[in-house]
């Protein structure tokens, strides 16, 4: 039986095959008046799927390139001046930030290496690898080129590439030959396929010209063998496909459905969900990378980003099931009975993210025994941060360090000749273990109330004193080490550090040891444990833009002058906190930028680091995680330390102004589950939101941003005036008072 069953409509479309599932014949139609024309596969009652087409260019559109920007003068300036520009009229066009930068992989080609660099993959849950798709649409087992010579590396060069079936992990490359002719592949893993480590694709190349198939094969894993081997019939291919569009709707219907007038965002958030389940082997054992042995070797598999990224990414966005594989199997196999994680270098403020999100967890299911069950490894964590801070306090006072934790930032630490040079009290070290412990604290003392744990009370005691002054010492620390004679206001990532970073990076060059080597890191850990009043985070936000640590917004892959990259992962902190300080503009260029270069175009693959140059970058599966968070947090967002929860804050201006529909149901939350959804309605001067909320009175105050093209003026809730409020007064502001459905009203000037 069909996950999700829709009532296609045929009409001008094209007969392309019949084939028999469960019993009943079925019809494949496909529309092909429009290059990205849908594929309708049809039951006899008239119901089926559609699977949409989707397609990008792979190749540079702008001219002139940078928006108009010198190259040299992107990469040597301090500022961001691809953000500025893009920023000046307020909210980013999409559109523009996509030719902001070339796409990835479109830079020409050296002898002998086009083709050698995968640009999509596919695969299934089940199996325990992943097959590369190349730009020609061949794989490491099947060429398509041997039945249509025309496929050739200048076609490639020139596709279009993208998905089937909207976000699911089909690749679609279109190769143009003409006004009126172009070759379309599609490539998808077989989802009934049962070997372990071998993954079976099945094939479609298609010329099609004026409307019309004129040639058409279809392959399976492997060319023609014959008599033993021979091609697959046309029906044979479409049910595999009905099989595998029915599967992947049954994985991810946790998802929680989102709406957006863009809808690329939407499948893109969708889509990592998909690359996580094709990437771990089996949808569990986790793996940093896919297909090539850096980074999908076993010395990163107990890595710390592998695990926050993706235990986050999925309890924001409903897929609980998956967060609690994934807790389970992190502290199962990957932590030891010190509470440190069994990979080369742990990262100290990655420790307090996973007490937050253990936190977050049962704060989302209220599932204690999952807790229970790894408690005394989680504690050991715990325990291993307060240690670390005790041996912080028995400094003397007058050492800048005094109460901040030391440790290394970055994994990467660990591979230097004197790593010691790297163990020191980050900022965000302390920062994010003051979070972790408040977080974990009042979960602790729940879950362990009705076991009668022994000293249990007693740690989350000890946890809420030390988060406190944790907090005091990281702002008073800060405070004393603002350079305010810079222009803006420069901090550095710990006490001292009073050498700008790019400064510190081209020291390292006359035998300095650049301390703040991957500062990036510990900024955007920083600003996402959100410990920091608005002043010091706003302070941050634009120390990082002035001086070199964003690329079109994103933060970046901090490199001397002359070099611009965005990084993929463990950015999206950075972003949270834009949004957390009304940073809304900001916000939405960071998802468009991360959207359209930290990704391949069309086939969404996320690179760990990406230049701006139109080269290529190694995938990994946390920089793909970003764009779920992204888009829930836009629509819902919970306040860290209030009973108080963000709707529609950082949702672009023209999307409510459009009418379109834009909402998400069932976000899940401390509170329980939310429904919200916003919408203006063009002509009337009005815009309309409702919220429904699980429990009655939870949380305690709603925050309904009405971020419209038009001033708002007023607003009611439930016809009742309410007062507006926020950073540009443009958001409803009411108490809940015991209900549980609002409609706010906004007029519009």
């Amino acid at each position: 039986m069909l996950t999700a069953v829709e009532r296609p409509d045929i009409e001008g479309h094209t007969l392309v095959s019949e084939f028999s599932y469960g019993g009943k014949t079925w019809k494949a139609y496909e529309d092909l008046r429009t290059r990205d024309g849908a594929i309708s596969l049809v039951a006899p009652d008239g119901t089926g799927r559609v699977l949409t087409k989707s397609a990008e260019a792979s190749f540079p559109t702008a001219d002139p390139p940078y928006l108009g920007l010198d190259f040299r003068e992107i990469g040597l300036a301090g500022p961001d001046l691809l953000a500025d520009r893009l920023l000046r009229n307020g909210d980013p066009d999409s559109k523009e930030v996509e030719t902001a930068a070339p796409p990835q992989g479109s830079a020409p080609p050296g002898p002998y290496t086009f083709g050698l660099r995968w640009d999509a993959f596919v695969g299934t849950k089940q199996q325990y690898d992943t097959m590369p798709v190349f730009p020609g649409g061949y794989t490491r087992t099947y060429h398509p080129g041997q039945y249509f010579p025309e496929l050739n590396g200048e076609l490639a060069r020139k596709r279009y590439d993208g998905l089937l079936g909207g976000w699911m992990p089909a690749v679609r490359k279109v190769m143009p030959i003409s006004d009126t002719a172009y070759i379309e592949l599609l490539v998808f893993g077989d989802v009934e396929a049962q070997d372990v480590f071998i993954v079976q694709t099945w094939h479609r190349t298609a010329r099609i010209e004026n409307g019309k198939i004129a040639k058409a094969v279809y392959g399976y894993s492997y060319p023609a063998y014959p008599p033993g081997r021979v091609p697959p019939k046309p029906e044979e291919f479409y049910r595999a496909l009905l099989v595998f569009a029915d599967t992947w709707d049954r994985l991810l219907a946790d998802f929680s459905s989102t709406e957006l007038p863009e809808r690329r965002w939407v499948d893109m958030a969708k889509h990592a969900f998909a690359k996580e389940l094709m990437v771990r082997p089996a949808g569990v054992y986790p793996k940093y990378g896919a297909v090539d042995r850096d980074y999908y070797g076993s010395e990163y598999d107990g890595f710390q980003d592998i695990f926050t990224s993706a235990a986050y990414a999925n309890l924001e966005c409903g897929r609980f099931d998956q967060a609690r594989i994934t807790i389970d199997d992190y502290y199962s196999r990957y932590v030891d009975s010190h509470g440190v994680n069994n990979m080369r270098g742990p990262e100290t403020a990655q420790f307090g993210l996973t007490l937050l999100l253990l936190a977050r967890y049962f704060q989302y299911t209220g599932d204690a025994a999952l807790l229970l069950k790894h408690d005394r490894k989680i504690q050991a964590t715990a325990s291993l941060l307060t240690a670390m801070h005790d041996e912080s306090l028995r400094l003397p006072e007058s050492d800048p360090s005094h109460g901040l934790i030391r440790g290394w930032s970055e994994s990467d630490s660990c591979l230097m000749q004197d790593p010691s040079v790297w163990w020191l009290p980050y900022y965000a070290n302390s920062a994010f273990a003051a979070r972790g412990l408040k977080e974990l604290a009042p979960v602790w003392r729940e879950i362990h109330r009705k076991k009668g744990t022994a000293g249990a009370a007693a740690a989350a005691g000890d946890w809420m004193k030390r988060t406190a002054l944790l907090q005091d010492t990281v702002v008073t620390t800060m405070r004393k080490n603002v350079q305010r004679d810079m222009n803006p206001p420069y901090i550095g990532v710990f006490p001292g550090a009073d050498t700008p970073f790019r400064q510190a990076i081209e020291q390292r060059g006359l035998g300095h040891p650049n301390l703040q080597q991957w500062a990036h890191r510990a900024y955007c850990e920083l600003l996402q444990a959100d410990m920091l009043p608005a002043d010091l985070a706003n302070l941050v936000v634009d120390c990082m833009r002035a001086y070199g640590a964003t690329t079109i917004g994103v933060a970046a892959n901090i490199s001397p002058p002359g070099g611009r990259a965005i990084l993929g992962f463990i950015t999206y902190g950075y972003a949270q906190m834009l949004l957390r300080l009304d940073r809304v503009e900001e916000y939405l260029l960071f998802l468009f930028a991360h959207g359209y270069h930290d990704h391949t175009r069309g086939s969404w693959v996320a690179g760990e680091v990406s230049g701006i140059g139109g080269g290529t970058a190694i995938f990994c599966i946390p920089a793909q995680q970003a764009i779920p968070m992204l888009v829930r947090w836009m629509l819902v967002l919970e306040d860290s330390d209030e009973d108080r929860l963000y709707l529609g804050k950082g949702l672009a201006k023209r999307w409510v102004s459009s009418g379109q529909p834009i909402g998400i149901e069932r976000a899940p939350t401390r509170w329980g589950r939310v429904n919200f959804h916003v919408a203006a309605k063009p002509g009337a001067h009005r815009v309309e939101a409702t919220v429904d909320l699980e429990r009655p009175g939870a949380p305690k105050e709603l925050y309904v941003k009405l971020r419209t093209e038009e001033r708002l003026l007023r607003a009611t809730v439930n016809g009742r005036a309410e007062k507006l409020g926020g950073e540009h007064n443009d958001t409803v502001i009411f108490e809940t008072s015991g209900a549980k459905r609002f409609e706010v009203v906004g007029e519009l000037a």
